[in-house]
């Protein structure tokens, strides 16, 4: 049984830029976090006498063979690395899917972890997340960009800055533990209960930022690019331990995200996102990954218990997080000899 835990994330600044459609004309950048949320994915060997492969996740797939399976992420992760084994392959995740936490990229890179593991070869993360990037982005084609993957095969504090060319040039921010409490204090994440598909709020990003005729091309691309710029702000206000500014830059963030696209928000969303900063003094918000719904952070300096009231009370409770700073990895790798080996 081998068993590899991939943690979830949240972007702080630059969201959206880290898309082909975008990045090739104009360069990415991304700072995000990974957080203590995770994606567990659980690797067995079955039996010889059943030749039958299962997934495990939402659903149930019993299959005799790897193109017979429905899970696209699990079909050409098994499929890339000829894995044609009877296995079982199970998915426990700590969020719900479709919230805007890069799920897909945790799950794909704890399962390439796993596969990794199973075929004792060892891989660097940068080669975990380009690999998960191909299958995502090449192989099945979907409008996604590549902080997901490479968030959750490095973990921690990040930068990512992409090429036109696709290269991904990974950093490390760092921030202290006074810094560490002090964001999860003021900035509360809440979970709307809505769920959506991210690559769906993602596509029309992407058509407007890639074909130049479109009406909305000029209108996203500037607005990107007004991102892109404010993610380097935010990352030198947690560089000078100024989380407040990060808190006003995250009212700019929202701004420029809403300018966008109508499915980025809800309308309820930000007719409530008016009414806390009127009421509990709070300095922005955003929600967490493409938009559309999942989870919200709202940066409130002072008024914490009232404002997690008031949004218990809209039906969307507080989620408490903490930062973490390891990436992807294999935390239980038993082979069918390791009981002989015990006291050896």
């Amino acid at each position: 049984m081998i068993i590899t835990r991939t943690p979830f994330r949240i972007t702080l600044g630059g969201g959206g830029t880290d898309l082909p459609s975008f990045y090739r004309e104009n360069g990415g950048f991304v700072f995000a976090m990974s957080i203590n949320k995770y994606m567990y994915l659980m690797l067995n060997r079955r039996s010889v006498a059943d030749r039958k492969i299962v997934i495990r996740y939402s659903q149930v797939e019993t299959v005799d063979s790897v193109d017979e399976i429905k899970h696209p992420l699990a079909r050409e992760a098994l499929r890339l690395h000829g894995v044609k084994e009877n296995i079982e392959l199970t998915s426990i995740a700590d969020m719900p899917a479709k919230s805007g936490l890069g799920s897909s990229g945790s799950y794909l890179v704890g399962l390439l972890s796993a596969i990794r593991a199973y075929k004792c070869e060892v891989a660097p993360a940068a080669v975990l997340a380009e690999e998960a990037c191909r299958i995502e982005m090449e192989i099945l084609k979907e409008p996604v960009g590549k902080q997901d993957q490479y968030m959750a095969a490095f973990g921690g504090f990040r930068t990512l800055t992409i090429s036109k060319e696709g290269q991904v040039q990974v950093g490390v921010v760092p921030v202290d533990f006074m810094t560490v409490n002090e964001l999860v204090s003021k900035a509360r994440i809440y979970y709307t209960g809505v769920q959506r598909s991210a690559t769906a709020v993602l596509k029309g990003q992407d058509d407007a930022a890639r074909k130049k005729e479109s009406p909305d091309h000029a209108r996203v691309v500037e607005s990107l690019c007004q991102i892109k710029e404010l993610g380097y702000r935010i990352q030198k206000a947690f560089e000078d331990r100024d989380l407040d500014a990060f808190g006003r830059m995250m009212d700019e963030h929202w701004m420029y995200k809403q300018k966008m696209s109508r499915s980025i928000s809800l309308s309820v969303l930000d007719n409530l996102y008016d009414e806390v900063k009127k009421q509990f003094g709070v300095l922005g918000g955003k929600i967490i990954g493409a938009g559309g719904g999942g989870f919200v952070m709202l940066y409130c300096p002072k008024q914490g218990r009232e404002l997690d009231a008031f949004m218990a009370k809209n039906g969307m409770p507080r989620v408490d997080y903490f930062p973490t700073l390891q990436g992807s990895k294999v935390v239980s790798d038993m082979t069918p000899f390791d009981d002989f080996n015990v006291g050896s």
